[in-house]
């Protein structure tokens, strides 16, 4: 199966109870095989960095296998509040 940016979506907003994914396509040539993802959670709260991020790669462990790069930002619904509010 294809790895797309709406099948990654869709995933983390199920996983980790999202409620603002945007993901990009950054391959080249858009071959998904690299993306970068925003990811919005209430499940962050309390969480480090790390285990943040750690939850979404546990999430996509599968489609890692196959995504040459990936970066992630992941936030809490107030952090989002306020990175909007910048």
């Amino acid at each position: 199966m294809a790895i797309t940016a709406e099948y990654i979506k869709d995933k983390l907003t199920k996983s980790v109870g999202a409620i603002h994914v945007e993901v990009e396509d950054t391959s080249a040539n858009r071959c998904s095989t690299s993306f970068k993802v925003l990811v919005v959670s209430s499940q962050f709260d309390g969480k480090s960095l790390l285990q943040r991020h750690r939850m979404v790669n546990s999430c996509l462990a599968e489609e890692l296998k196959e995504i040459h790069a990936f970066e992630q930002k992941t936030l809490t619904p107030e952090q989002w509040e306020a990175q909007k509010a910048k």
